[in-house]
């Protein structure tokens, strides 16, 4: 991540982090490009908010000329699924997503309500207005392999990390320790929108008004910062890496409770873990 360069193309960050990882901001949430532009196989990593399909489609298209051949989901929430049903068609794309997590993407049970209470600012305050509800891919969506294997990404395998959702997965390549944590962990103080507009570096737990799980989230963030990542795009917030991100990612796994979990809210108890 020596020479990034970040562009601005219409209202989309783009960033090359590698030679074959793009990070595309789409306003407040991230989605990953993987593959080289120039040959073979790429995959689409979230879909980002559905204000922004048009957007990513285009970008996509000029950045590789060809679609993906695959559309995996780190989660189902609606800022990493919004153009989800667009895109897979328009690209002839099949959807992939861990098989805890496919009642919310087939329709068949909403995710938890939001929860305002956990504070921390504006972006917690009006959460209970983000759609919540399951949306219904159909036949596009399919369960991820159960050995850990990304189809069309053969160096990656997927990582179950729940918590901030019961079938959320991050991405790791062992080779040079790429990870994509999608909301496992992230790197901006998601309830504030000052946060938000400034993007100022910051390593966090996930999305605190959307985690109704806080003691798997814990366990998931412990089990990310042992493999010891040199390299992590997150779902919100900045990619990061090098001792920024190993220490970073260690500390917030050794004081989880204190650095994550929030004081209060609706799936917090006065301990700090999940109400019963």
């Amino acid at each position: 991540m020596n020479e990034k360069s970040l562009l601005r193309t219409g209202t989309l960050d783009v960033e090359n982090v590698t030679g074959d990882i793009t990070f595309v901001r789409t306003l407040i949430a991230n989605v990953c490009f993987v593959g080289d532009p120039f040959r073979g196989d790429w995959v689409l990593i979230d879909t980002g908010l559905e204000s922004m399909t048009h957007l990513l489609e285009k970008e996509a298209m000029e950045r590789f000329g060809r679609p993906p051949k695959s559309i995996i989901l780190t989660h189902g929430h609606f800022d990493h699924v919004g153009g989800v049903m667009t895109l897979s068609d328009r690209f002839e794309a099949p959807v992939y997503a861990h098989p805890l997590e496919l009642p919310f993407l087939t329709g068949q049970q909403d995710y938890p309500l939001a929860d305002p209470a956990v504070g921390g600012g504006l972006m917690a305050e009006i959460s209970p207005l983000y759609p919540h509800k399951a949306i219904d891919l159909k036949n596009r969506v399919h369960p991820l392999p159960s050995d850990g294997s990304v189809p069309n990404l053969p160096d990656w395998r997927w990582i179950h990390t729940p918590g901030h959702s019961p079938g959320h997965i991050s991405l790791y390549r062992e080779a040079d320790g790429a990870l994509i944590a999608g909301d496992a962990f992230i790197t901006v103080r998601q309830e504030s929108a000052l946060a938000v507009i400034s993007q100022k570096m910051e390593i966090n737990g996930p999305p605190a008004y959307f985690t109704p799980d806080w003691e798997q989230a814990k366990q998931s963030v412990q089990k990310l910062a042992a493999l010891r990542p040199q390299l992590a795009v997150t779902g919100h917030g900045q990619p990061v890496s090098g001792d920024e991100l190993v220490l970073g990612l260690s500390r917030l796994a050794d004081n989880f409770d204190e650095l994550a979990v929030p004081e209060q809210g609706r799936y917090v108890d006065e301990a700090g873990h999940n109400e019963e």
